[in-house]
């Protein structure tokens, strides 16, 4: 049997996964596959290198930083997210709150990293083997949000978030053979997207150059929806095992406030270690 996991992306919103992540960590819980989308990418990392808390301290500490995220980021580099501060200056080696880049590279777990190409609209799905000491473009390639942050150059390719074109990869999941997936949201149990917001400013800023992502925006809603479905049928067919955050914990996209994404975090704690015998079972495929 194959065991996947699956981080869903929605930026700030991630906190929650964070928490989950690091009671699986505490709890020795490992997959054969896993794949993080965007922020969800980002807190997959840190959890195949077995960092507990680094992922927290992204979301409750480093965030006070305005080379994280601020207009003052968004007039100077282009992004509302500094994401070659966060991916670049903190993560390498040497910096704020590194990545332990050899335990990450040689943990066994086959795990990938979506982004969306520019130019085609289609998802890349980033093998973690691809990415090079010091050099995590595809991690900032899968964060970046269209309008919200400029796109990523990356080996000849351009990228921006992988959930432009796949926010829920379970099909990705499924073709990679997995059994059993748990699947992380940052959003309430039973959510569906609405048709993207925004229309006017990222067709505006994205028509000319790169269609194919406008067009991408306009179908995300549909594309989510019915990746939604399939997970709520794997679900009742006891394939799947799903969290979701069950405080009602007011937080956006781009929350910057700590106190609330502890909360958020310490949500994530509580509900996994709430069903920690049933994630064990689960897994174990009883």
């Amino acid at each position: 049997m194959k065991t996947g996991l699956i981080v869903e992306g929605g930026g700030m919103k991630c906190a929650y996964s964070a928490g989950v992540l690091d009671i699986f960590l505490d709890e020795g819980i490992q997959f054969d596959y896993c794949i993080g989308v965007s922020a969800g990418a980002a807190n997959s990392a840190s959890f195949l290198a077995g960092q507990r808390e680094r992922n927290m301290r992204y979301y409750t500490k480093h965030v006070k930083d305005p080379r994280y995220i601020s207009l003052r980021s968004l007039l100077t580099t282009g992004s509302l997210f500094g994401l070659q501060y966060i991916y670049g200056t903190m993560t390498n080696e040497g910096g704020g709150d590194p990545l332990d880049y050899d335990a990450y590279h040689n943990n066994p777990t086959e795990a990938y990293l979506p982004a969306t190409d520019a130019e085609t609209g289609l998802p890349h799905y980033f093998n973690k083997n691809e990415i090079r000491r010091n050099e995590y473009q595809p991690i900032m390639a899968s964060c970046a949000l269209p309008v919200a942050c400029r796109p990523i150059s990356y080996e000849g390719h351009v990228y921006y978030d992988g959930g432009v074109s796949d926010s829920m990869p379970i099909e990705h999941a499924l073709e990679h053979g997995c059994d059993r997936l748990i699947v992380i949201f940052s959003k309430p149990r039973g959510f569906r997207m609405k048709p993207q917001g925004g229309k006017i400013a990222y067709t505006l800023g994205l028509k000319h150059k790169y269609p194919k992502i406008v067009e991408d925006l306009n179908h995300r809603h549909e594309v989510y929806n019915r990746q939604m479905d399939m997970v709520d049928t794997l679900e009742k067919e006891g394939k799947v095992m799903t969290f979701c955050p069950s405080a009602d914990i007011k937080i956006g996209t781009y929350t910057t406030d700590p106190a609330v994404m502890m909360q958020l975090y310490d949500n994530g704690i509580a509900d996994a270690q709430k069903q920690m015998s049933q994630i064990k079972e689960f897994l174990n495929g009883k």
